[in-house]
């Protein structure tokens, strides 16, 4: 993709790049790793925007020639989410280095067998270079495996179009417009107010993003879980926080104020170079996207301003190796080293992925970012004074199951096919079917 900021590697990056990873490199050993005589190919899954293929792949290489890198990508979550379901069912397909969001994360928590346990390679010195609950969502609830390496974070924000606003007499600085909406409620009525003024474009692209941005604001500041309990019960239809976030996401639908669009997807992809929406629920990694597919006729014209509601986060991944690998060591090192700081401060460089390294958030590479592409806004104090305030979220391994099946409910509101009266109820429904 379009780099939001192309500058070099850091010189710490450099320096591990030169110094190298110790990393076994060649044909198969006793455990996979290969000798260091011979070739090894090691392929990537990932999805989305991640920015490993903007330098970091080329680099590694460059100082471990016995490896070449291949990176295999998807659009999103949804396309991807089927594809590790099968290759982990099967036993073989996956490549030596996947991508575990946090919405998949629990379910392969419950099939850690099938990982490889990364403390067995060196892992345990690496706990100071996380979050401290970003590193705990990686290790297995008895302590004793650690099956993924965090990668990003994704504190949210909101980015809008600065020339729709204009021309619906609405504010375009940041800090003002920020102020128009302290509450979803708020925001609701400026979107009413934008569409009077500008009939031709939507408020939002979809209620699918207010409904995970406002699901995981709300658990964050009360039970600290969403659709399913920390024992794993779905808890869906009791818990006030989805009801909340779920009747705040009907009133966008029933008002018709969205694109009824999911991010990510083809007419996401092709609207975002329309005027479609001005606005999009933002954690710091969708500037990635929102910059690749608006392409250059969007440079400029996108800002970045506080969220309704305070603080929040959505998503965020981990790299974890499978156990079907054939080059373990190999694949091992290669997680470790993108998940360092200074990968993931090399990744924030190439797709503003924000990092879960504190370390790489303090780095001035990243603290003192601006995007150029959205119209200078600070991301890097934006996003980073959004982190310190994250509070984590439990998501049980069914989540991505019932996240799937109520938004679909959501979408057909706004298209006219389902009644928001009967909403919520056939929401209900259609999450005990999909936690079965």
């Amino acid at each position: 993709m379009r780099a939001i900021m192309r500058r070099g590697l850091s010189t710490a990056l450099a320096a591990v790049l030169v110094g190298g990873l110790a990393v076994a490199c060649g044909g198969d050993d006793k455990d996979g790793g290969g000798s260091e005589s011979g070739p090894v190919e090691l392929t990537v899954d990932v999805f989305g925007e991640v920015g490993y293929d903007q330098g970091l792949y080329k680099q590694y290489e460059q100082s471990h020639p016995n490896v070449k890198i291949k990176q295999r990508k998807v659009s999103n979550l949804d396309e991807y989410k089927p594809r590790i379901q099968q290759w982990m069912a099967t036993g073989s397909g996956a490549g030596d280095v996947v991508m575990l969001e946090e919405g998949i994360l629990p379910l392969y928590m419950q099939q850690s067998s099938k990982f490889l346990n990364l403390f067995d390679y060196g892992g345990k010195s690496l706990e100071k270079n996380f979050l401290p609950w970003k590193w705990q969502m990686g290790v297995t609830p008895d302590g004793k495996q650690l099956v993924g390496l965090g990668t990003d974070v994704g504190p949210l924000a909101m980015c809008y179009r600065k020339d729709l606003f204009k021309k619906a007499g609405l504010p375009t600085d940041r800090e003002e417009v920020g102020k128009l909406w302290p509450t979803w409620d708020q925001f609701l009525a400026t979107g009413q107010k934008f569409q009077q003024k500008a009939p031709g474009s939507k408020w939002l692209d979809g209620p699918t993003a207010v409904f995970r941005a406002t699901v995981l604001q709300n658990a964050g500041a009360g039970p600290g879980y969403s659709f399913f309990d920390k024992s794993n019960n779905l808890v869906f239809d009791s818990n006030p926080a989805v009801k909340q976030a779920f009747d705040t996401s009907l009133k966008f639908a029933e008002n018709k104020l969205t694109a009824d669009m999911s991010i990510f997807t083809p007419p996401w992809q092709t609207a975002l170079k329309r005027d479609t929406f001005a606005t999009v629920p933002c954690p710091s990694w969708m500037l990635g996207g929102i910059e690749e597919f608006s392409g250059d006729a969007g440079k400029g014209k996108w800002d970045v301003a506080s969220t309704p509601g305070g603080s929040g986060y959505w998503g965020g991944s981990w790299l974890a190796v499978p156990k079907q690998t054939k080059h373990a060591k190999a694949a091992a090192e290669l997680a470790k080293f993108l998940t360092s700081p200074e990968g993931q401060v090399a990744a924030y460089k190439a797709a503003n992925t924000f990092p879960s390294s504190p370390q790489a958030a303090q780095d001035p590479a990243v603290a003192g970012a601006k995007s150029e592409y959205f119209s200078g806004a600070p991301v890097g104090k934006i996003f980073g004074d959004l982190v310190a305030q994250v509070k984590p979220v439990y998501l049980g391994p069914k989540n991505e199951d019932v996240r799937s099946a109520v938004e679909n409910v959501l979408i057909s509101v706004g298209q006219g096919k389902q009644k928001p009266a009967d909403a919520w109820s056939k929401s209900v429904d259609e999450a005990k079917k999909a936690a079965r």
